[in-house]
């Protein structure tokens, strides 16, 4: 094998070539996989500081390539390397168990984010790779991260399929332009794979005991559309396809594309006639020809199930489509859930952009009912980037022992709401007194070096120069326009070490842009996956975590910790780190640790919360409380159009920072000429108010509510609204659109927000000194510029 090191960036195209094979190989873990003669192996550090190892099954390194040398591993102690949920193919284990391997270092400690190793094979050999890192502690800012591994064949792979899932049970090809029938007993998993991406395939599936008995029931969209509440049926509670008994015949575990059709017929042959290609091959046809043995009637037209085909029912009433979504190896899992005759399709539509105007293969997989395989809907940071399933929290095995209603936010699993409360009495526990939410989902980047924090007040507008050690602020990171690219909190743990707390991953990408073309020595490490975090929240907050947390004598204890401060300690013996910030308008705590420790940490929280009344939390109930307090929500209140002034936090931008920062001469042109601003509305009734909605002043409309609910402490609906500034004045009458927004109003009148509590006093409350007789009082003295933290 010819291998060439490359230490600098990553300056080749960021997206693979076509049929180029590539996946993500996970920091702190190892894969294997198999490369053939001639091929190329390309492998990239995108973070940079991630050590690797590659072995290579009997190869050594020829000269001029650091870490070259003759260190060996036998293949059965490399097999104990490899992570259990890795489906890796028996017949590459048994070939990597009684082989030898030679190790080659490929990245080094402070290597550049981007670096490259590249390789080209001289034969057809088994590799490991090995990700090498330690579980970060809570104050740590060593995440293992993850490197990407791209493999260009020398000979042609159009039309293989990625490896299975699992050893399958059936591997079946379903050419272009053709149908395959197959069965498929209860419990087992019907894997439905576009190989080439761009390609639909139409999916029947009947009840195989009652077509036995000359009866035909089979997937019915109507009744799953009615009982599900959706165009197409997703991972999760709400996931099965029902027959026109209601009954469900299978139902969806993984889904990679996210966008499929419903409401439509498969192809049939009066579909090209009218179109002008009379005699065109079409998937009715082909349907009636492969199902006809197993006793199914022909139709002129099936009412299939039509997975990776791109439909939009838009506003006009009009029902259009597009090439679709799936990517090479995209597929759908489904699950069946009682014995089936199934036949799917590969379409033959070559007349328009369905196909992307050239059919292709489809490949069907079953695997066996015992397969354990996690529900989840793939999410791509950006475009190009791979795919990842729906996580789970280190916290999740303890929620989901409460609830079933989950949803899949922003790639995690986040309860809705508990089974033995709801969201209204989950609302009250964390006005009252105390709850636990798991809030995992937040992105995290350690931000470490030299120019750490160059970066950072460069990117946010908040002046990063002021935040001290320990300390936290609440700031908005924009785009050049002045558009907001997210907003979340920024902790700094040292001189030249920061911490982005925030919802968008794609915050890591536009950071490490940042660095790079301002040549700054910093380096932006994902650590999501390292730092899991629940929030504490409530009245009785700092007297539940007071009982639990040591902190070492130079840290704050939670008596003294101050708003937007944090401090490090343990509970029970698990490190964590301990922040005093939250999202609920009230007294509260985030508590941040490594996930394999996560349900040690919720145990005790738990346990030290009962006599105080502590409930779960959910997501429903956490809108309730950060729509009264005023808090703004990415992809409702704001988007990448919306400066932080008309998404309401206008405070977050200082207007004496010495330093340019990213967009900061379009924020202030938009600061004093501004022609939107948020505002809150009282809404009269009782009625649903909801996001989009539009806001009308007579016959014009002159905003759109961003976020609303009914307040259970203020006995009723409130919203958040973005206005025309000409509109925006507190008092002033103005209606909600409904149906149409002019056949049905809703009056309401523009007030201040926030609603509730808008001086912060709950969310301030400082214990009393020592030795004082006065009870804990709030920080109404405050500044309100003062919000998140720090002076602005």
């Amino acid at each position: 094998m010819n291998l060439i090191w490359m230490p600098g960036a990553d300056t080749q195209a960021t997206s693979p070539r076509p049929r180029t094979r590539s996946f993500v190989a996970r920091g702190g873990s190892s894969c294997a996989f198999e490369v053939g003669e001639g091929d190329r192996i390309r492998i990239v550090d995108p973070e940079g500081r991630q050590q690797a190892f590659l072995y290579v099954q009997g190869y050594t390194f020829g000269t001029g390539v650091p870490g070259r040398g003759a260190v060996t591993k036998t293949g059965e102690a490399l097999t104990r390397t490899l992570p259990g949920g890795q489906a890796v193919a028996a017949e590459l284990l048994r070939r990597i168990s009684r082989s030898e391997f030679v190790e080659h270092r490929l990245f080094e400690a402070d290597s550049e984010a981007g670096a490259v190793f590249v390789a080209t094979a001289d034969a057809a050999s088994a590799c490991v790779l090995v990700i090498p890192g330690e579980a970060m502690a809570p104050d740590g800012q060593n995440p293992p991260t993850d490197l990407r591994v791209e493999i260009e064949p020398a000979a042609s792979s159009e039309g293989l399929p990625p490896p299975p899932l699992a050893p399958p049970l059936l591997d079946l090809r379903v050419k272009a332009a053709t149908a395959e029938a197959y069965t498929v007993k209860a419990g087992q998993y019907i894997q439905i794979v576009d190989v080439e991406g761009r390609q639909c395939a139409d999916f029947l599936a009947f009840d195989a005991v009652a077509l036995a008995d000359g009866q035909e029931f089979g997937l019915d969209a109507t009744t799953t559309h009615t009982l599900m509440g959706s165009t197409a049926p997703k991972p999760g509670l709400l996931s099965k396809y029902f027959d026109a008994r209601m009954v469900p015949l299978v139902e969806i575990i993984q889904d990679t594309v996210g966008r499929h059709d419903t409401f439509m017929l498969a192809c049939s042959a009066k579909y090209y006639e009218d179109m002008g290609y009379p005699g065109h091959s079409n998937c009715t046809d082909n349907f009636n020809a492969v199902l006809n043995p197993h006793g199914v009637q022909p139709k002129k037209g099936w009412p299939a199930i039509n997975f990776f085909y791109n439909t939009v029912a838009g506003p006009d009433d009009l029902i259009t489509m597009d090439e679709p979504w799936s990517r090479p190896g995209d597929y759908v899992l489904l699950r069946a859930l009682t014995d089936l005759v199934c036949a799917t399709s590969s379409c033959a539509d070559d007349i328009d952009p369905a196909n992307g105007w050239i059919p292709t293969d489809i490949h069907v997989r079953i695997y066996d009912a015992e397969s354990a395989f996690s529900k989840g809907m793939s999410h791509r940071m950006t475009p190009d980037a791979e795919p990842r399933l729906t996580r789970e929290s280190g916290f999740h095995s303890r929620t989901a022992a409460l609830t079933r209603k989950m949803e899949d936010y922003r790639g995690f699993w986040v309860p809705t709401c508990f089974n033995a409360a709801g969201p209204l009495e989950e609302y009250w526990a964390c006005r009252e007194r105390a709850i636990i939410m798991d809030l995992s989902v937040l992105r995290k980047f350690e931000v470490i070096g030299p120019d750490a924090e160059d970066l950072m007040q460069l990117a946010m507008t908040r002046n990063v120069r002021k935040l001290a050690v320990n300390q936290i602020v609440y700031t908005a990171m924009c785009n050049p326009h002045g558009g907001m690219i997210d907003d979340g909190t920024l902790f700094r743990l040292g001189q030249n070490n920061f911490r982005w707390i925030c919802g968008d991953e794609y915050s890591g990408v536009w950071l490490r842009k940042l660095a790079e073309e301002n040549k700054m020595k910093v380096w932006v490490k994902s650590s999501t996956d390292q730092l899991h975090n629940v929030a504490v929240q409530g009245p009785k907050s700092r007297t539940i975590l007071a009982s639990l947390l040591v902190s070492p004598p130079q840290e704050p204890t939670v008596d003294e910790l101050k708003w937007f401060r944090f401090t490090v300690g343990r509970i029970e013996g698990v490190p964590v780190l301990v922040s005093r910030t939250g999202y609920t308008g009230e007294l509260g705590y985030e508590v941040w640790c490594h996930p394999g420790q996560a349900t040690a940490v919720w145990d005790s929280i738990v346990k030290a919360g009962a006599p105080h009344g502590m409930m779960p939390m959910g997501l429903a109930a956490l809108d309730m409380l950060r729509i009264e307090a005023g808090l703004v929500f990415a992809g409702f209140d704001f988007c990448d159009q919306t400066d932080p002034f008309e998404a309401g936090i206008g405070f977050t931008v200082p207007k004496d920072k010495p330093d340019h920062y990213v967009g900061s001469e379009a924020v202030a042109r938009r600061r004093d000429n501004p022609h939107r601003r948020m505002v809150g509305l009282d809404v009269s009734g009782n009625e649903h108010v909801g996001h989009g909605d539009p806001v009308y002043d007579g016959r014009t409309q002159v905003g759109v509510v961003t976020s609303a609910t009914k307040s259970p402490i203020l006995g009723k609906t409130i919203a958040l609204a973005r206005l025309d500034v000409s509109a925006a004045t507190i008092g002033r009458p103005v209606e909600i659109g409904k149906l149409d927004g002019h056949q049905k109003r809703l009056a309401a009148t523009i007030v201040a927000f926030p609603h509730f509590d808008p001086q912060k006093t709950r969310v301030r409350t400082e214990l009393p000194a020592p030795g004082s007789t006065e009870v804990a009082t709030p920080m109404t003295s405050l500044d309100a510029v003062a919000t998140a933290g720090i002076p602005a």
